[in-house]
């Protein structure tokens, strides 16, 4: 069980971070040659997905976007499922030699990311991977660090980030729930 603590940002807040991310990427990459953005299941697409348009309209070139599923490469696949469902990455582009930047929703133990990061050194060697993701929320296990940040937000180990997307759950919002004992 858990209970709505706050809600830490609203449409306005998600939109305006990302507006800054697609800035910041583009300025740290110079410009947009050879980038790509990669989006991890689920919400990680979505974002991915108003990043390229945002660097589209600053830039006037469309940038090509990847879905990734890290469903087998995650090391706590026996604790999610007997059954994990599949879904399909979706790269449909050769990332050897590109600047990769992965795009996820949130940022906590860091092995989420490192799940990514193998699943996408099998599709190719990028020159440059990066990681932009909307909420980076600490307590990391692995020495995982985000390139780009929407917004830090601190919470506890018995609190839950929860982003809530249009495109997935009919609203733009993110709330902290805290766990209850019931």
């Amino acid at each position: 069980m858990s209970k709505v603590k706050a809600q830490v940002m609203d449409g306005e807040n998600i939109r305006r971070a990302l507006y800054r991310l697609s800035h910041e990427i583009t300025e740290r990459n110079k410009g947009v040659e050879d980038l790509v953005l990669i989006g991890i299941r689920t919400r990680g697409v979505p974002l991915a997905q108003r990043l390229a348009k945002l660097i589209g309209e600053h830039e006037q070139t469309e940038i090509p976007v990847g879905t990734l599923d890290i469903t087998f490469y995650r090391d706590d696949l026996t604790l999610i499922s007997p059954q994990p469902v599949l879904h399909r990455t979706d790269v449909p582009f050769d990332i050897n030699g590109l600047k990769v930047v992965l795009v996820d929703d949130v940022l906590y133990t860091g092995r989420t990311v490192r799940a990514a990061l193998d699943a996408l050194m099998d599709l190719g060697r990028p020159s440059m991977i990066q990681l932009a993701v909307l909420i980076d929320r600490g307590h990391r296990e692995l020495p995982i660090r985000a390139d780009y940040i929407g917004k830090n937000v601190p919470t506890s180990q018995r609190e839950v980030v929860q982003v809530r997307l249009n495109e997935t759950d009919g609203e733009d919002r993110v709330i902290i729930e805290e766990l209850t004992r019931e």
